[in-house]
């Protein structure tokens, strides 16, 4: 059977037309534009982000170079930058917003609001305590029998021992002890880059260094991935000799040092309790501890590179960053009670003075 076709259509009338093609309807697009996570961002900025861990996070190295070389701006940066945060107006490199902020923005202001809290109710009992302890103890008197009284000795009287007298530094040098471990000390001599073990079971010590090259030498502390704990000990070039500490602001559990040099090298590694009391006057860094009371340092540089004086008590959200300045200083700042170590960072002749 054939299929008769339609008659043509009158003059001046349109044809029959094709219908139009179907057309797939098609999937949204699903390209991701979510930026960096909210909860790690905030994270880092509250915990770390003193050192600028925050900004890398992000991808913005330069500014977070810039934010570790500062410690935060001595502690405004970092401050404006966990606000900012918690506002939801930060971004990525890339400009996007963080991801998830809607959902855990409420969690974030309340965790951080208790953090505050929680530092300003610890200075607050760290402060009383302090200022009980310097409080004259109340002396009770009682009468005496009169010499008349007395029965006639039949012996001759026994000499009365002095108490032994503390000795100084020993309550400090105790603390740190038990607070960063003890091990024998370590003394090692060598040329050019090499790594070092730190002693086992330690969380922190003193790490005394010579260098006698003439390029850059730097040493780093490692963990056990052989990835920075943060910790730069030294970073010059030429000669060097001075005295610095691991496991004071570290971001991880060091056990290893790497050492870049090109010259002949010397390491006296020992406990943090080894470290002598607060000098008066040096040059360079050096590694003290401090058994006083809350107290005011004034401090004197006259290097032409970074000045900075740290303070560890090992008391929760203490920052302790006295002093960092570039060049000549010449000031006063509030010292809190020991015992503690004191850290200096310097390449010229300091002066100390606790009052």
């Amino acid at each position: 059977m054939s299929i008769p076709t339609p008659p043509p259509a009158p003059s001046g009338q349109p044809g029959p037309t094709t219908p139009p093609a179907y057309e797939y309807p098609t999937s949204p697009s699903t390209s991701s534009d979510a930026g960096k996570p909210f909860l790690v961002t905030w994270l880092l900025s509250l915990l770390v982000g003193v050192f600028g861990v925050d900004r890398f996070y992000l991808g913005k190295i330069g500014t977070g170079l810039l934010k570790l070389f500062t410690l935060g701006g001595l502690g405004v940066w970092w401050l404006v930058d966990l606000i900012v945060i918690l506002a939801g107006g930060m971004r990525d490199k890339a400009g996007r917003p963080l991801d998830g902020y809607d959902k855990t923005k409420l969690v974030a202001w309340i965790v951080t609001a208790a953090v505050i809290l929680v530092g300003g109710i610890s200075g607050a009992v760290n402060a009383s305590t302090n200022a009980a302890r310097d409080l004259p103890a109340t002396s009770s008197t009682q009468p005496q029998e009169s010499k008349a009284d007395q029965p006639a000795a039949a012996t001759e009287p026994k000499k009365i021992e002095k108490p032994a007298e503390p000795t100084p530094g020993a309550a400090a040098a105790s603390w740190a002890n038990g607070k960063f471990g003890t091990f024998a000390p370590v003394q090692l001599s060598g040329t050019g880059d090499t790594v070092i073990d730190l002693p086992a079971g330690a969380t922190g010590g003193i790490v005394v260094a010579t260098h006698t090259g003439n390029r850059n030498f730097a040493v780093t502390v490692l963990d056990a991935n052989n990835g920075s704990t943060g910790e730069l000990l030294v970073n010059t070039i030429g000669a060097y000799s001075g005295a610095t500490a691991w496991g004071i602001s570290a971001l991880g559990n060091g056990v290893k040092l790497q050492v870049m040099a090109d010259g002949a090298w010397t390491f006296d590694i020992r406990p943090m309790g080894d470290a002598p009391l607060v000098a008066a006057a040096g040059t360079g860094d050096a590694v003290f501890l401090y058994e006083g009371g809350a107290a005011s340092l004034a401090a004197t540089h006259a290097g032409s590179r970074n000045f900075v004086v740290q303070e560890e008590t090992g008391k929760a959200f203490s920052m302790g960053l006295l002093i960092n300045e570039i060049g000549a200083y010449n000031g006063t700042v509030p010292l809190a009670a020991g015992p503690s170590v004191i850290t200096i960072t310097a390449d010229g002749a300091w002066t100390l003075a606790v009052k």
